[in-house]
């Protein structure tokens, strides 16, 4: 009988991947390139191995979720949000504590947006899971930076033709106040914006499946930070649930600096059921469900 198995791609955008010149758009009015804002070391030929799994096993794949960080320019993880304490910019990849801002080594550019700030970064440090990090304009939307990654566009609009489907798209990020890692929730959901809170129509999507293959980009971030909450509520469920998810280990990388937070992360999957694979393995699979 047929299996029910589940692509979820996580983030498989341009501003994230180590496109070569020939992927690159020049931009109007000039000759140079557009530059991804945020490129993973790695994440282009992760994409081209994903892009094949899809155009090769599209007929064993029943479903196909793929996740958009959807940023404005103006939000609380870009330089835009903040200064330092002269007044000057603060740099890409700076990391600011809820001490920081209590004691005014960085601020909000805008006055007024200081006590939310603080309220936030007090939030998220109490639940343990990030430190702020200032990130590069990145996925912003309506740019080329947020468009998915070409091959991987191309392969699963050849899933769409042939199985008359409809790739899921879920954007994220796009409440300026909250970071939002996750596909499932922001890091700290905001009580007025239910597209930070539970997303339970994914989660029941999922659970509906018998695999969930994923795969996407940052392994040390948005896919882990996704995974982690599909986890949460996987266990809920019990082992069984837990052992339907697959990670597609050479189908993501990490950010760079951030490769331990990447193995640490797999191994905590690991120890808690969840099964890994390799995009051959998975296109096995895929073949085998589609009766080949």
């Amino acid at each position: 009988m047929k299996q029910h198995l589940h692509l979820l791609i996580i983030d498989p955008q341009n501003d994230f991947c180590d496109l070569p010149p020939a992927y690159l758009p020049v931009s109007p009015g000039t000759s140079r390139a557009v530059q991804p804002a945020l490129p993973v070391p790695g994440a282009h030929e992760d994409m081209r191995r994903l892009a094949e799994v899809i155009h090769r096993g599209r007929d064993g794949i029943a479903a196909i979720s793929v996740t958009l960080d959807s940023h404005h320019r103006y939000d609380i993880a870009h330089p835009t949000f903040w200064v330092g304490a002269d007044g000057g910019p603060v740099a890409p990849f700076t990391q600011i504590a809820a001490s920081d801002l209590r004691a005014a080594r960085y601020l909000p550019r805008h006055p007024q947006a200081r006590a939310r700030a603080q309220a936030y970064l007090d939030s998220l440090e109490a639940n343990g899971r990030y430190r702020l990090i200032v990130w590069p304009v990145h996925c912003e939307i309506g740019s080329w930076g947020h468009n998915v990654h070409e091959d991987v566009r191309l392969a699963y609009n050849r899933w769409e033709d042939a199985a008359l489907g409809v790739v899921t798209k879920i954007a994220k990020g796009s409440n300026p106040w909250t970071e939002h890692y996750s596909a499932v929730m922001a890091e700290v959901p905001d009580d007025d914006d239910i597209d930070t809170q539970l997303n339970r129509k994914l989660i029941d999507s999922l659970l509906q499946s018998d695999r969930v293959y994923i795969a996407g980009e940052a392994g040390s971030h948005c896919v882990k930070a996704t995974t982690e909450h599909i986890v949460a509520e996987f266990a809920q469920v019990g082992p069984e649930a837990l052992a339907k998810l697959v990670l597609v280990t050479d189908c993501m990388s990490p950010v760079s600096g951030f490769e331990g937070q990447q193995m640490q992360f797999l191994e905590e999957m690991r120890e808690r059921g969840v099964q890994m694979a390799r995009a051959g393995e998975v296109l096995q699979e895929l073949l085998i469900n589609a009766g080949r």
